[in-house]
């Protein structure tokens, strides 16, 4: 869907723009169909338990999943992509916060090395399953996460679009 935006100029009072209409990430059909996908792809496994429509399936896992799910992109210092509900409460974050929120954020500076070596696994291997791992919130808390799956989000043509992990479990230090 596009919408048209108007901009003034003195010589010519009105150019007509399209511009693609963004829709976030939470409630994109498609960027769901990527991560679910993908980690059955590489899992053998669905990330949505429940069979269940795909408009469906996208809010289930942004507002209702018991576990969290990020997401970062391709940059040089990943920058969070998404981040459900669940997540959220956990690292203390607002949907608006932790997509400006560069990834390696989430974890002390004396842990991102440890970190980093993580990510350089997944990268090799496509997933890397029972991770655990210290985390810290927006205020500074700290937290352990146990039994995290973190995988490569790769399209049906291989195209690397960034990892997601899923936090099915946590407690705090």
């Amino acid at each position: 869907m596009l919408y048209r935006e108007r901009h003034r100029r003195r010589t010519d009072p009105t150019i007509s723009v399209e511009m693609p209409q963004m829709i976030p990430l939470h409630r994109d059909l498609a960027f769901y169909q990527l991560l679910a996908d993908s980690y059955a792809r590489l899992l053998g496994r669905p990330l949505v338990q429940q069979a269940m429509p795909l408009a469906e399936a996208t809010e289930w896992l942004y507002e209702h999943a018991p576990f969290a799910v990020l997401a970062h992109n391709t940059d040089p210092d990943p920058l969070f992509i998404y981040g459900n509900k669940a997540a959220q409460r956990r690292f203390g974050y607002s949907w608006d916060e932790i997509t400006r929120l560069p990834s390696r954020l989430s974890a002390e500076a004396p842990n991102r090395e440890e970190r980093q070596q993580f990510l350089a696994r997944v990268q090799r291997l496509g997933y890397e399953a029972g991770y655990k791992g210290v985390r810290i919130t927006k205020s500074g808390q700290r937290f352990m996460i146990e039994e995290a799956t973190l995988w490569q989000l790769l399209d049906t043509n291989g195209q690397l679009h960034g990892q997601a992990v899923v936090i099915p479990s946590t407690h705090d230090l």
